[in-house]
């Protein structure tokens, strides 16, 4: 029979987090089918105007626009898609799960939803979401269906047994310096500093966060032990929006749709003592066990060094790849403008002039780099007991505390990224680039050019 949730099941679902395009919802009711499940619910911008209509789809028209349809006219199933929820589904299981491995992808389930279920958890989830996402977007009432996942920060049938367990989720972001000979001489930062801590001086400026991060994914797609380490203690010290981590399946580090501050010193005492019930250690030694662990789950899965092959289908960098977006569209380059006539000339007129499928590979390589760069994974621990069985997680050894844990590792937020936001990410590269090279200036009181010569 076909599940349809109506409002009176609205209650059972509470807010867990949310995204710049969805909000997550976790099951508390007491139905087995959905114990341990999370719901993904589509946002939809409150500035939406008349340019920006929902897309509806007629007589199982594609919800894709049709430049989106000719990027992603490989995928069949894609184009053929009728609504947001299947295309989302579908992008997860022929896209990103090929590249990313099955075993660490969930492509979910589609589920029917009433708009009074939808109008309900809006209005519930309200109070408890951060009020820059509230200002962003709120649930579209007008889908009629929803993802059903499976909640990874547990293990199946583990909330029924009891077994304790502790998850942390990490966004890792993009974790390789561009070599692509289209960044621009003025914008040379970007092969000499992750785009992750070039950030920080915008989000800093737009008063975003409080404070800067010493987090450089570089550590934490290192392949070293030491790094990896060294990049989860940055994130433990300022989680930001990086990192959250979980104790049976409810929050205990981090934020839960928005930005946090640092770790102060009653946060560091209470998320000490949350986890004596993991972790056998001494008190005041705990978290530091607790960030080994990560890092030895992370350095043993190789799940990084994965996440990070699709992470480089961007070698253009959106320098690049924003031409091949004009290629694709047929309208005069805007980027091209900005240039001059000699970087114009010797460059790009050849660039404008690539066969189509060309352009359409760059543009879809970088969209789905894109989603990687942006994505999440979640590692999940439980103590493993001294009971033989034939487990299928793998385990890693905690030799500060001589215990073995297994684990298991999911991406989640794996997000199709529309191609019509292709020029917002070049502005956004700019003002980003921007924004970082005066906060240099500004530091060291000389012009642009210099602090360019020098960076």
């Amino acid at each position: 029979m076909e599940v349809i949730f109506d409002q009176k099941d609205a209650a059972d679902w509470v807010y867990r987090g949310e995204g710049a395009v969805n909000l997550v919802l976790a099951y508390t009711g007491s139905s087995p089918a959905f114990i341990g499940k999370v719901m993904r619910i589509q946002k939809v911008p409150r500035n939406r105007t008349a340019k920006q209509p929902v897309k509806e789809c007629v007589n199982g028209s594609s919800v894709l626009e049709r430049h989106d349809q000719l990027v992603w006219r490989d995928y069949e199933e894609l184009v053929l898609a009728s609504n947001k929820e299947t295309l989302e589904q579908l992008y997860i299981q022929h896209v990103m799960s090929p590249l990313l491995g099955p075993k660490h992808v969930d492509a979910g389930m589609r589920v029917l939803v009433t708009r009074a279920f939808l109008e309900y958890v809006q209005k519930d989830a309200l109070c408890q979401r951060p009020a820059l996402r509230v200002d962003a977007a709120e649930v579209d009432a007008h889908c009629d269906s929803v993802l059903l996942l499976s909640d990874h920060t547990l293990f199946p049938q583990g909330i029924l047994n009891g077994e304790p367990c502790i998850a942390v989720e990490i966004k890792p972001k993009c974790g390789f310096l561009p070599v692509s000979s289209f960044i621009a001489e003025e914008n040379a930062i970007k092969r000499r500093m992750t785009r992750y801590r070039i950030h920080q001086a915008l989000k800093l400026h737009q008063k975003e966060i409080s404070e800067l991060s010493d987090y450089d994914p570089l550590d934490l797609f290192s392949g070293s032990k030491e790094r990896m380490s060294k990049a989860i203690k940055a994130l433990y010290t300022t989680p930001q929006n990086n990192l959250r981590v979980f104790l049976n399946g409810s929050l205990i580090l981090g934020g839960l749709g928005g930005t946090t501050g640092s770790t102060n010193f009653a946060i560091e005492e209470a998320f000490e003592d949350a986890l004596k019930c993991v972790i056998q250690a001494d008190d005041g030694q705990r978290t530091n066990s607790f960030i080994q662990l990560v890092s030895e789950a992370a350095y043993h899965s190789g799940i990084l060094d994965r996440l990070l092959e699709a992470q480089k289908l961007d070698y253009c960098d959106i320098e690049g790849a924003i031409h091949a977006y004009y290629n694709i569209i047929s309208q005069p380059c805007k980027a091209c403008k900005n240039l001059d006539e000699q970087k114009v000339s010797h460059q790009y007129t050849s660039w404008h002039s690539i066969p189509l499928d060309e352009s359409l590979k760059i543009v879809r390589d970088y969209l789905i780099a894109a989603t990687a760069k942006d994505c999440s994974l979640i590692i999940c621990f439980r103590p493993k007991g001294d009971e033989v069985s034939g487990s299928s997680y793998n385990s890693v050894y905690l030799e500060s505390t001589n215990q073995v844990f297994e684990y298991k590792v999911y991406f989640i937020d794996l997000d199709l990224k529309p191609l019509e936001k292709m020029e917002e990410h070049y502005e956004k590269d700019k003002k980003i680039v921007n924004c970082y090279i005066q906060k240099l200036c500004g530091e060291h009181g000389v012009n642009r050019d210099v602090t360019m010569n020098n960076y």
